[in-house]
């Protein structure tokens, strides 16, 4: 059980918005300094985590125990040459990181990350600002961030940039509105969508009555919401592009994805905006479902737990908790394919989300007008609701995977085909039919009906309206290009200089 304690210095929205010049700038350095210093720790977290995982040692070699690998892959980025591609449109190709990560930074300025305390006698929440509509300003700057990536794409004038930030702006969109749907149940319990005050409404448990017992359950929305809190780990993983869904950075297939024209700084641009949006999204999950800053039961026991300059304590546990839930999935699943990855998050998350939203509202309104106890509502209502949900998600999920498992089952009474890549037509060499595989049909099926996607081969990139080629002319003679970026070829242009 995780019952909390309330803080006598809970902060509330009166008092934003009334603190000296020198707090706001002492506020803003430190919330930058914040997230630097964190993104410089996840990554070498990751890297010793993976390590750990794999059985290999990790970064050894700067700092004591390799712990300054990171600072050094850092200042390493910032002196390589910065390479501009011939056919980058490069005001585009210059603002594209930068779009990338100034939201990223600016989502952070609405987390909690304590209490009122007290800075040079002047008394302020550890926090740089709120509003009644705090954690929609998170949600805009994360939306604000697919712009950077997918003009990124564009702006490198290259095909498989371009895939990969088609490819990141369909997965963001589409797992941001999961992730967005997943906490409007916090908004119903909170009843604001203010950040510190969801902090407090998870600050002294939940009162439970179940028939005449009156108990104090949990406070943290986490366990209140558990379905919210599935959905939301599960979407922010789609929207940060982190394994097993970086499928916009598949270097199986996009070799680098959205960024592989970018070097030096505006490539550590890109790397910093992926980990300071993992960095939020984290403290984003323990202010909505883990109680913010405040302390967990039995470290809650403590009367100055939740008081002072202890919470940073508490929330930074959290974050790097939730960090570290990022690595083990990177270094345990598998990539997901494309198309499988879109239909869950359209056809899964989404209407599940919907669902449980129609749930809880369903839960709070009969609680409300018939008068009923948290444990009658729960047995009466959300048990029957959640045995129904479940249930149609089964038969949902059974159905959707009837062709694949069909196909498994052929497939392993050797009835499967080649492709037209590799059938017999194409010069390749099948093995022997045996008795486990059936001879092979002339032409089997191609590859773009065979179940999963591959990108266009003929795929051009949209020439920039704003951009004008210009010729040179060799000293042999010959007409060069100038990288600029025009729909005519240099033998066109050969052509016509000749005419």
């Amino acid at each position: 059980m995780t019952v909390l304690a309330a803080a006598a210095d809970q902060p509330t929205l009166a008092d934003f918005g009334t603190d000296v010049w020198w707090i706001v700038v002492l506020k803003v350095v430190g919330v930058f300094g914040v997230l630097v210093l964190l993104t410089l720790f996840a990554i070498v977290f990751e890297r010793k985590v993976v390590a750990r995982m794999q059985q290999r040692t990790g970064p050894n070699r700067v700092g004591p125990r390799g712990y300054l690998q990171s600072l050094a892959d850092g200042l390493k980025l910032a002196f390589k040459e910065d390479i501009m591609p011939a056919l980058a449109d490069k005001p585009v190709y210059f603002l594209a990181p930068v779009l990338a990560c100034v939201p990223a930074f600016l989502a952070f300025s609405v987390i909690p990350l304590g209490p009122v305390v007290s800075i040079f006698g002047q008394q302020t929440p550890l926090q740089l600002t709120d509003a009644p509509i705090g954690v929609l300003i998170v949600l805009a700057c994360s939306a604000m961030g697919i712009y950077g990536i997918v003009l990124a794409g564009w702006a490198s004038g290259s095909t498989y940039p371009l895939l990969g930030g088609l490819r990141s702006a369909a997965q963001m969109v589409s797992y941001e509105i999961a992730m967005g749907l997943s906490i409007v149940a916090v908004f119903l319990y909170a009843g604001s969508m203010s950040t510190s005050e969801i902090v407090a409404a998870q600050a002294d448990g939940n009162p439970v009555s179940f028939f005449g017992l009156d108990f104090t359950g949990p406070g943290w929305f986490a366990v209140l919401l558990p379905v919210s809190f599935v959905i939301y780990v599960i979407a922010v993983v789609g929207e940060t592009n982190r394994a097993p869904f970086d499928l916009p950075e598949a270097e199986s297939e996009l070799v680098g994805g959205f960024h592989t024209e970018y070097s030096s700084l505006k490539f550590a641009l890109f790397f910093l905006a992926e980990y300071i949006n993992m960095v939020t999204v984290s403290a984003l999950a323990a202010t909505l479902f883990l109680g913010g800053w405040r302390a967990p039961w039995p470290i809650s026991i403590w009367d100055g737990a939740n008081s002072g300059w202890w919470p940073l304590l508490w929330f930074f546990l959290k974050v790097v908790a939730a960090l570290f839930v990022f690595i083990w999935l990177r270094g345990t699943l598998p990539r997901l394919r494309y198309d499988q990855f879109m239909r869950f998050g359209w056809k899964v998350l989404v209407p599940t989300a919907l669902v449980w939203i129609l749930a809880v509202a369903t839960m709070r309104t009969v609680a409300r007008e018939a008068d009923l106890s948290t444990g009658q509502v729960a047995l009466f209502v959300g048990v029957p609701i959640a045995l129904l949900v479940i249930g149609v998600l089964l038969l949902a999920g059974r159905a959707g995977t009837r062709a694949t498992r069909v196909a498994a089952t052929k497939a392993a009474a050797g009835s499967n085909h080649p492709t037209e890549a590799e059938s017999a037509e194409e010069g390749t060499v099948l093995p022997p039919p045996g008795p486990r595989r059936r001879p092979a049909r002339p032409t089997g099926p191609s590859r773009a009906e065979g179940g999963f996607p591959v990108p266009p081969m003929d795929l051009t990139v949209p020439p920039s309206p704003r951009l004008r080629r210009r010729e040179a002319v060799a000293p042999d003679g010959a007409v060069v290009g100038t990288g600029r970026r025009s729909t005519t070829t240099i033998e066109e242009d050969v052509d016509d200089r000749a005419r």
